[in-house]
């Protein structure tokens, strides 16, 4: 039994096309983990570099506390179940399950109880002496799982294993495996293209597309909280409905409204975590309503369709139908909707239908990166803010010292737009107070409503607080965006830093001590007598603006295995956490210029000029200097390939 970790997996091809691109995952030990998506999504590529059958590029898979990137298959603890099931059509069904033992040199006795306890497990004790081409397709993929199954694994992979078969034996073999993992108490990881066999196997879903993983969720999660409109379609027979509308709030409510003029109400509680800017009726977003949140009605709900078919599948009825009702049916125009409602009702083709939506199950979407607007989390709550007369910043209801570095960037300006991210909240600070309206908790995540008006103010905290309670707090000045007009003058500090440089290797002549038939490193305090013995070494580096870092020997295996010879002649990004950067001793590490103080009030930032690349590094009240050196040290830093932009180490 084992956990798995994928850590920023890349397959890229030699054309450059790349399959896999940055794939995170930590996989607890018996979890039933499903890839899903198209094809052509990198699912089966993820899968064979997890068997070893296909090369990572860039990237660590473990295997429990083992690191199995050049580890053969066969050492590696899995076993796979293959699409066409890769038996040997010679032999019989006990020979099929029994041949990887026997190329092990098990004892025959033991071969013998494990392919007979794999038979009682999947029912397949009376067929141990017929050949494949003697059973059914559903019986050859129990041989299948019977020959992986004698391995006693650490991890199964199940690469699309009932898509050769009908689907009610699809249906019926879904709860066999799901049955069989439950029994055998182990990893799966099973790759399809079906989402309902996503849906009901998964304990964790792994949604991919175009080689990006767009969402890991729970089944329940991936449907009722998908992070973008290509996964909120990908998941639920049928598919969602999609249409563009507008958002306009007028008090406690917000209409809803088609291209086409129709429109219907939604309590703004309901979608409390859009950003304000899409509620102001001029910006188009996308609207996704499941069909088994909405049904027909009597009373004029404000939104018609006119109906094209009728589906009776027996336990329900799907009705298809479009918004236009003036035009011609085209089953391909614009504003389809698709309503699943209970079985035996029949409608009329042509016939004119209201359409009542359930408001709590509605999904919103940005019209251009198509990401939600509804997160439970949300990336920033936008609040208006100007600069009194005193000088004094008021936000929040209250006024607090403006920020110089904000006096600097506002040019004059004085009202501008604030967006807040829920971590920029310091839970010992003073300079705001605000009722508390709701608290949530997502995962590790509390989360705090903040009545600021008739608005929300959504913050993270780790203070044990209830509704009603007077929240105080502050807020990290540097992690805000301000825009004056619409247009952003101040962009939020990163977290991490990167500048551009190269990777070198040197030959250098290196000072050993000799002592008996050993040679250890002299570290230059050696007494006068000792013998001294000098030999070349290569050293690697990071050279940036022609000072050189030192290199980890484990990163520089993995630069030259995935980059070759080419390495040494092309520019990297090389990316460290801020914190990782110090000041350190004239004639050390980087030069660098201080170009100007970043004050933001609650840090001090000197950003520095290192030969035309700039950066930020913390510093105290008593900085003052007008040129610095920084040093760090290359066990920190991250390697990036710029051309197709893949993380290397």
């Amino acid at each position: 039994m084992a956990n798995l970790k994928l850590s920023h997996i890349y397959k890229v091809y030699e054309n450059g096309h790349k399959a896999v691109n940055d794939f995170n995952i930590d996989i607890e030990d018996k979890e039933f983990i499903v890839f899903v998506g198209p094809s052509g999504c990198g699912k089966s590529t993820t899968l064979r570099m997890i068997a070893g059958l296909e090369e990572i590029t860039a990237g660590d898979l473990f295997i429990g506390d083992t690191l199995v990137n050049d580890m053969e298959p066969k050492d590696r603890d899995i076993a796979m179940v293959f699409q066409n099931y890769a038996l040997y059509p010679h032999m019989t069904v006990y020979d099929n399950m029994a041949f990887g033992l026997k190329n092990k040199h098990m004892p025959n006795d033991q071969i013998r109880d494990r392919v007979l306890e794999a038979a009682r497990i999947l029912d397949i004790e009376d067929y141990l002496e017929r050949k494949p081409k003697a059973m059914s397709g559903g019986q050859r993929q129990r041989v299948a799982l019977g020959r992986a199954i004698v391995r006693n694994p650490k991890v199964f992979l199940l690469d699309e294993p009932l898509s050769n078969l009908d689907a009610k034996l699809r249906a019926q073999m879904r709860t066999e495996i799901t049955k069989l993992h439950k029994k055998l108490q182990t990893t799966f990881i099973y790759v399809t293209h079906d989402q309902v066999e996503a849906m009901t196997m998964g304990t964790r879903i792994v949604v991919m597309k175009l080689g990006y993983v767009q969402q890991i969720d729970t089944p329940l999660n991936l449907y009722n909280k998908p992070r973008n409109k290509f996964v909120a379609g990908f998941i639920g027979t049928p598919q969602m409905n999609f249409f563009d509308v507008t958002l306009l709030r007028h008090g406690d409510s917000v209409t809803v409204t088609f291209d086409d003029g129709k429109h219907f109400e939604v309590p703004f509680e309901t979608i409390s975590k859009a950003h304000a800017s899409y509620l102001d009726g001029s910006k188009t977003v996308i609207l996704g309503v499941r069909p088994e949140h909405l049904s027909i009605v009597e009373e004029d709900t404000g939104i018609q369709a006119k109906v094209n078919v009728v589906e009776q599948l027996g336990n329900e009825s799907i009705v298809y139908g479009q918004l236009a009702l003036d035009a011609e049916i085209d089953l391909k125009a614009k504003n389809q909707v698709t309503i699943k409602i209970p079985a035996g009702i029949n409608y009329e083709l042509g016939s004119v239908i209201n359409i009542k939506v359930d408001t709590d199950r509605i999904h919103l979407f940005d019209k251009e990166s198509e990401l939600t607007l509804l997160e439970d989390v949300p990336q920033y709550t936008s609040v208006e803010a100007k600069v009194g007369k005193t000088g004094k910043f008021e936000l929040l209801g209250s006024k607090v010292e403006l920020p110089e570095h904000f006096k600097n960037v506002l040019g004059g300006a004085n009202e501008l737009e604030v967006q807040i991210p829920p971590y920029a909240c310091i839970d010992e600070g003073k300079d705001y107070k605000l009722p508390v309206k709701k608290v949530e908790e997502f995962g590790k995540v509390r989360l705090v409503g903040l009545q600021l008006g008739d608005n929300y103010v959504y913050l993270q905290t780790e203070k044990d607080v209830k509704v009603g309670d007077s929240f105080s707090f502050s807020l990290r000045n540097e992690t805000l965006r301000l825009l004056v007009n619409g247009e952003t003058v101040l962009e939020p500090v990163a977290e991490r830093e990167s500048l551009l440089g190269t990777f070198v290797k040197e030959k250098e002549k290196v000072s050993f001590v000799k002592a008996g038939n050993e040679l250890i490193e002299a570290k230059g305090d050696e007494p006068s007598d000792a013998k001294i013995v000098t030999k070349p070494r290569i050293k690697f580096y990071y050279n940036i603006d022609n000072v050189k870092f030192a290199s980890p020997m484990e990163k520089v295996v993995k630069i030259t295995t995935i980059e070759g010879p080419s390495c040494y002649r092309k520019q990297y990004k090389f990316v460290l956490d801020r914190d990782n950067i110090h000041l350190c001793e004239e004639g050390l590490g980087l030069h660098a210029v201080v170009d100007s103080i970043v004050n933001y009030g609650n840090v001090r930032y000197a950003k520095l000029n290192i030969n035309g690349q700039f950066i930020l590094l913390e510093v105290n009240e008593e900085f003052n200097a007008k040129e610095v050196n920084v040093n760090f040290d290359g066990n920190d830093v991250e390697v990036f390939q710029i051309e197709i932009d893949m993380r290397i180490c």
